[in-house]
């Protein structure tokens, strides 16, 4: 899935670099938090693997940092890899043929797996073992293959595509959420003495509250700003500073960014409720990543509404666009939830 324009991208090493490495480390999130410290301790009281974890939410909140710290805690090897790349058995099947006792194995973007492979973790995961055909017809043979204990992590943006099953056997399931301004200005104080660069506290507020409440975000928009303080405010963070680099990033006092903004002006041009396809087409970006990266945060600032219809601007949207909304604007949106759906 794409990320944002100017955004980094989840396996980005600049912002690997800033990533905590212990749970004490890890602001923000805390009871997800919370409840690893307690089961991170009690497995290793027990000297046992960890439980096999889900960890569901929006993309750029930290789940394959959590992973890495995971494994750090226990003391054990970690094995990465993601969905989209895993598209046969036998893929799969090297991968786990190679853990050893206790080794965390990490999956990205789980939702993508395709069924035949999600069906042949379900024995890896249930029984440590797995069954590998061999040969092809009349000839073919199966091999049963005991695996060593390990831990599946596994990291979602759609929980709800997950077949029931398969979430089941998942002893150990957080979600985690957008981060608040406060949580986010730790983050970045933090970062900010990683990078080597003084930044107020104003200064990092004013990042943290156009951050759109995602530790990634927070940190890609205090590197840019580094730069800009480095080459003309001595190494400096204010919020003058931060604001006039945010201004040069496109992202405005909102925290939106130009294709944000773009979808507000389609569905004010529309002047009706628009479907996730016509939206597409319309701005020139993938369904998924509309729907995944710009929709929930739209949705939560109150500046689009989906309708049985499909999206539509509220009167907030309106005002942030510093367009009139409708008159009558409530009779519309209600006639709206009787058109046919859109989607």
């Amino acid at each position: 899935m794409s990320q944002p324009p100017g955004f980094p991208a989840a396996d980005d090493p600049a912002d690997r670099a800033l990533r905590p490495r212990a749970l004490i480390e890890f602001n923000g999130q805390e009871p997800v938090v919370r409840n690893l410290a307690v089961a991170i301790e009690a497995a290793k009281g027990r000297k046992e693997q960890l439980d096999h974890i889900l960890l569901s939410g929006p993309p750029g909140l930290g789940k394959p940092t959590l992973a890495h710290i995971m494994a750090k805690e226990m003391g054990v090897e970690i094995h990465e890899t993601a969905g989209p790349m895993l598209e046969r058995p036998g893929d799969l099947a090297g991968i786990l043929s190679a853990l050893r006792p206790g080794s965390l194995l990490f999956i990205d973007e789980v939702h993508s797996l395709k069924r035949v492979v999600e069906e042949y973790l379900y024995s890896a995961m249930e029984d440590f073992r797995i069954t590998i055909q061999i040969g092809e017809g009349a000839t073919a043979s199966a091999l049963t293959l005991n695996l060593p204990p390990f831990t599946l992590v596994a990291a979602t943006t759609r929980e709800g595509s997950l077949s029931a099953p398969f979430r089941s056997r998942f002893g150990i399931r957080e979600r985690l959420d957008l981060y608040s301004v406060a949580d986010l200005s730790r983050i970045l104080s933090r970062s900010a003495t990683l990078l080597g660069v003084e930044a107020d506290i104003d200064g990092l507020e004013t990042i943290a509250k156009r951050s759109r409440g995602t530790a990634r975000y927070a940190n890609n928009h205090l590197r840019r700003i580094r730069d800009l303080a480095q080459v003309r405010y001595d190494n400096r963070i204010s919020q003058a500073v931060a604001e006039e680099g945010l201004q040069m990033l496109g992202i405005d006092a909102a925290g939106l960014t130009e294709l944000d903004r773009r979808i507000l002006r389609c569905l004010y041009d529309q002047g009706r409720a628009v479907g996730l396809k016509t939206l597409s087409v319309s701005i020139g970006e993938e369904e998924t990543t509309i729907e995944d990266v710009y929709e929930p945060f739209l949705i939560q600032c109150g500046l689009i509404s989906k309708t049985p219809s499909g999206r539509i601007l509220t009167a907030k949207g309106y005002d942030h666009l510093g367009l009139p909304a409708p008159r009558l604007a409530s009779d519309l949106q209600q006639r709206l939830f009787d058109l046919p759906k859109d989607r």
